[in-house]
């Protein structure tokens, strides 16, 4: 009975914060999503004491004061991907481009170009949300792996917002099948790979110098497959106005045969590119995720 009542509160306060945004001008929207986002900094002290750590073992060199402004922006980031989700059902092929700007799209049109499907990889950077929403709006649909909110009411509202640009999900619990299919059909695939991941999922592979329990899937996938590996990541860029959705040439796998090596060498790869765009924008990426959290057997915990 708890668990319902609980289920329906958590329904109607993400359907309540959906509908005001929604309905809130932009110029409007953004200033008061800032401000919740300010709020939130000095009320949700727990994944303040996380992002705090997560950017004390990534920049040591920093004062805590600088810590302290890149997590306020991590905050605020996230107050404008709420904008952004919350008014994704206004963009269309005619006014997309005032919100989001391709860069690179020839990157993702060569990795097509091959043949054998594109994995379009990416992270909790920037208004992500809106990445793959924008790149289908411009005429380029994708499937995308999720991983279902537990509260199904709210998981259906964040469904809805999240296809309405043709873009496809894949359940992470029967990913593998429908990812392979994909991409034998030479269609691309999105994955966020930067969450922590547990000992038997993931493999440990070195992100700002520590070793971090990262998922293989990208790795394993690609290699399986001979896929495109693009790196995606939507950029807020301050000077425009405008998020900028940077897509880089293919990666350039590591082939040696040896699968097991293969996979940890790639991924080792893939974490140095995100973290090449998290030094460059550091307070767009989700510091609060404690990224760290699995350590390698007989290793103490970070946090």
């Amino acid at each position: 009975m708890r668990a319902g009542i609980k289920g329906v509160a958590e329904y109607s306060l993400a359907l309540l914060i959906v509908r005001l945004f929604a309905a809130m001008p932009r110029h409007f929207a953004y200033p008061t999503a800032k401000t919740l986002a300010r709020l939130g900094f000095h009320l949700a002290p727990r994944q303040r004491r996380a992002g705090l750590r997560n950017l004390q073992m990534a920049f040591p060199e920093l004062s805590l004061k600088a810590r302290e402004g890149i997590l306020r922006g991590s905050f605020e980031n996230l107050g404008r991907l709420l904008v952004e989700f919350t008014h994704m059902p206004e963009l269309n092929k005619g006014n997309i481009c005032r919100f989001v700007v391709h860069d690179g799209l020839e990157n993702y049109l060569e990795g097509l170009r091959r043949g054998r499907g594109v994995i379009f990889m990416t992270a909790h950077f920037g208004a992500w949300e809106l990445s793959s929403f924008a790149h289908a709006v411009y005429g380029y649909p994708l499937r995308f792996v999720v991983r279902p909110i537990d509260n199904p009411r709210v998981e259906r509202l964040i469904s809805t917002y999240r296809t309405r640009s043709g873009n496809i999900p894949i359940e992470r619990r029967s990913a593998a099948r429908d990812i392979l299919k994909a991409l034998r059909q030479n269609e691309a695939v999105g994955i966020l790979f930067d969450q922590n991941t547990t000992r038997s999922e993931g493999v440990f592979a070195e992100f700002f110098g520590i070793p971090a329990a990262t998922t293989p899937a990208l790795a394993l996938f690609a290699l399986r497959t001979g896929a495109a590996v693009v790196p995606g990541f939507l950029i807020w860029d301050a000077s425009l106005r405008k998020h900028r959705l940077r897509l880089d040439p293919p990666v350039q796998l590591i082939e040696t045969g040896n699968l097991e090596h293969d996979v940890l060498e790639n991924t080792k790869v893939f974490n140095k590119i995100l973290e090449s765009y998290i030094r460059a924008y550091p307070d767009q990426w989700l510091w609060i995720h404690r990224r760290w959290k699995t350590r390698p057997e007989g290793e103490a915990s970070m946090y």
